[in-house]
């Protein structure tokens, strides 16, 4: 307001006509500037060049850190020095190991989870920090449904698994839910979220993989889920798995997947089947400590929303260049830890 009172007159009544404006009915906000966040560390190169592909980096309780190598079907164990990384759970079908791994992520109180396909089929596996196996199950086996992936990385199914502190939760649409959330002994303990529209009810494949999802715990309560494919949305719960709100995904990082959405979708022949071909808009997702949304789009963009989903940053990451994250995670302290190259930030 002083600044108000000491501008010029003419000045004055530029600011009245941009306030004026600003609030007139269906104004709308000026668009957020993407902000640049820079790598203030990670893991340092001589350990990094261990993994052929990295594609989690997460900090157990104790300090120490976990890397989840996909393509060399193994889980490393990196001290809180950074200085030595320790093989703990390693390639192979047989229980306590991993084979065709695809979804992986650590509990608060400290074991981890690996989701894999042994034989075609889906296996959960938890592991204590030392690598010993504690305990696991096969999931049933689904008809197979289209697969929602870039490159060779599948992002649905087991590969959206999330530990929380005594339940998982998998993003399984056949199950005519959006989240099934299932005991550590692999009890399906209940369903969480309806089946969204999307005008493609005739077509009962192309339908549930534009219901294909990252289901995520929020810690401050509740639960939100990220639509990976079709019209960029997300939604979320409350703790007794009632819908308190959706919100779509907008913003000119994503306008090119918009417009590029098919009225009728491309397919592929898996087996004897042929199966929608569907691109996703969603790289990754996680929630901080403060119970802020953070969505990796397929650009190189990431998107923040607050706890009541309005958009409040759009940022990207500067590290060897800049990056497009596979993996998000956010430490107790606040500090943010990304894949590819294993590298942190004070988000």
């Amino acid at each position: 307001m002083a600044a108000f009172a000491e501008a010029s007159a003419p000045r004055r009544a530029a600011l009245a006509v941009t306030v004026l404006a600003l609030m007139a009915p269906g104004a709308r906000p000026a668009a957020l500037t993407s902000e640049v966040l820079r790598s203030v560390g990670g893991l340092p190169p001589h350990i990094v060049g261990l993994f052929e592909e990295p594609l989690s980096f997460q900090q157990a309780p104790g300090g120490g850190y976990y890397v989840f190598d996909r393509r060399g079907h193994t889980v490393y164990s990196v001290d809180a020095a950074r200085t030595n990384a320790l093989k703990v759970v390693e390639i192979g079908p047989e229980a306590g190991r991993i084979i065709q791994p695809r979804g992986f992520d650590t509990s608060p109180a400290g074991p981890f989870v690996v989701a894999d396909a042994p034989r075609s089929g889906e296996r959960v596996q938890i592991f204590g920090d030392t690598g010993a196996r504690r305990g696991g199950f096969t999931l049933p086996v689904r008809e197979r449904t289209a697969a929602i992936a870039f490159g060779t990385l599948v992002l649905n199914g087991i590969a959206s698994i999330q530990y929380g502190a005594d339940s998982l939760l998998i993003s399984h649409p056949e199950s005519g839910a959006l989240i099934t959330e299932y005991s550590t002994g692999g009890r399906a303990r209940r369903s969480i979220g309806r089946l969204r529209a999307t005008g493609h009810e005739d077509d009962p494949e192309l339908h549930l993989a534009l219901n294909v999802g990252l289901p995520l715990f929020d810690p401050t309560g509740g639960y939100v889920y990220v639509f990976l494919a079709g019209r960029p949305m997300f939604q979320k719960y409350d703790a007794a798995g009632r819908l308190l709100f959706e919100r779509h995904i907008e913003g000119p990082e994503i306008d090119r997947y918009l417009a590029a959405l098919p009225d009728r979708w491309p397919t592929r022949r898996v087996e004897d089947r042929e199966l929608p071909l569907v691109t996703p808009a969603i790289r990754a997702a996680a929630v901080d400590p403060r119970g802020q949304l953070w969505i990796s789009l397929m650009e190189p963009s990431t998107y923040v929303y607050d706890g009541q989903g309005d958009k409040v940053r759009s940022v990207q990451f500067s590290a060897a260049g800049i990056i497009s994250p596979t993996s998000l995670f956010f430490t107790k302290d606040g500090r943010l830890l990304v894949t590819p190259g294993c590298y942190e930030f004070k988000p």
